[in-house]
């Protein structure tokens, strides 16, 4: 995703309204009648407003957020205009104003697909704010503004008054931050899972994802993006790329070179003796090419395809390696080939387990390490080309091929 636009918000100005009861009113009145002097307009009647309606929450060109306290008592932020900075949104809605849309991703790979499919991605999930000038900083923010250019806190989500007297709170789901420890780059570690307010402040988890009292705040960190820093919106992750560290990932031209090294290098089926290749991506990952190499996931042994072997009574994808006589998934192997999830470009020289996705080691073992949010409260590791879950002692194993007889 490339951030780039010209949008429009900055500094709150906060308001505390007292609503009793639902006295607010719009009155509706002849708009094209000229009114003599000392006439009243002819007054046509009343719609009687819900406690939230306000001028600044019925501007559409002014952004806000409101803070439902009660039935008779909101708080409303303003929010003016800043021209330093651009602001992009992200979320489930379709609308105009978010400018990237996500799905959520189920683990396995693919987005969820399906009119039963209960997304759990807000529609207005997060929104980044970018300095416009040098070094370009981008932080990171909780909920992102409707059509109204609102963002509306109601009573059952988690808020509170900080101790200078401004507002804040945790949207329903949360938005969950990680930054690797040592950047994106061949010495990172998975670094400590925050939540991010949506005044942009950082907090430790609530005991679940969705539970109304907030977690501790961490006054030592900040909602800058790094690269390599992950944002989860309890559906799907997303990884944060700065433009330097992008200098650094392999490119797609140094992807596709290593796989015609690895094929140049004529890697053979210890058993059937015939020749492997990695098919092309242009090809696309659709049914396993005749030549396409399998793994038995569990020792790394590589394959061409074959069908004996199997050990139905333990699954309906293991099988038996004939070279040391592990049992395991038999799964064919796949090039990962999103160059931005790459830590360093080297050799494809690991697969992660179950789903056969290739990269180099140090990837392979970032990943594998990194535990994503799932559900209300629990983490797991997983592929980050597919989302399917990692399996076994690892997550990933070194293949071992065997080379040409000749």
């Amino acid at each position: 995703m490339v951030l780039e636009g010209n949008p429009e918000v900055g500094s709150p100005r906060t308001s505390d309204l007292q609503h009793p009861g639902n006295k607010g009113s719009c009155i509706l009145s002849s708009p094209g009648e000229e009114v003599l002097p000392g006439e009243e307009p002819i007054k046509y009647g009343e719609l009687i407003s819900t406690p939230l309606v306000s001028k600044a929450l019925s501007n559409r060109g002014q952004h806000s957020i409101s803070y439902t306290l009660s039935r008779s008592h909101s708080v409303i932020v303003e929010y003016t205009h800043d021209s330093d900075k651009d602001m992009f949104q992200i979320g489930r809605s379709t609308e105009n104003m978010i400018d990237f849309v996500v799905t959520d991703t189920s683990p396995g790979g693919g987005a969820t697909e399906g009119p039963s499919a209960q997304s759990t991605i807000s529609r207005y999930a997060c929104r980044i704010l970018c300095d416009r000038r040098p070094p370009y900083t981008a932080r990171l923010y909780a909920a992102g503004f409707d059509a109204s250019s609102n963002i509306f806190l109601g009573e059952r989500a988690a808020k509170w008054r900080t101790p200078d007297g401004l507002m804040d709170g945790l949207t329903t789901n949360g938005v969950l931050v990680m930054h690797p420890a040592g950047g994106f780059s061949e010495d990172s570690a998975p670094g400590v899972w925050r939540e991010i307010s949506v005044c942009g402040n950082v907090y430790t988890l609530r005991d679940s994802r969705s539970a109304q009292q907030r977690g501790k705040l961490v006054e030592n960190e900040s909602n800058v993006l790094q690269d390599g820093s992950l944002i989860d919106l309890c559906g799907a992750t997303l990884l944060w790329r700065t433009p330097a560290g992008l200098l650094r990932a392999p490119t797609l031209k140094q992807l596709e070179a290593q796989r015609q090294e690895a094929n140049a290098a004529r890697p053979q089926c210890p058993v059937g003796l015939s020749t492997l290749a990695f098919p092309s991506p242009a090809r696309g990952r659709t049914a396993p090419d005749k030549q396409q190499p399998w793994v038995y996931v569990r020792c790394g042994h590589v394959h061409g395809y074959h069908g004996w072997g199997c050990r139905r009574e333990r699954g309906p994808q293991e099988r038996e390696c004939p070279l040391c006589r592990l049992v395991g998934p038999y799964v064919p192997l796949w090039l990962g080939q999103e160059a931005g999830l790459c830590l360093d470009p080297g050799p494809p020289s690991h697969a992660f387990a179950p789903c056969g996705h290739v990269c180099s080691e140090k990837t392979a073992r970032y990943w594998a390490q990194t535990p994503l949010p799932h559900g209300t409260h629990a983490f797991h590791a997983a592929c980050p080309f597919c989302g399917a879950w990692l399996t076994g002692e690892l997550g990933c194993v070194r293949l071992i091929f065997q080379g040409p007889l000749d």
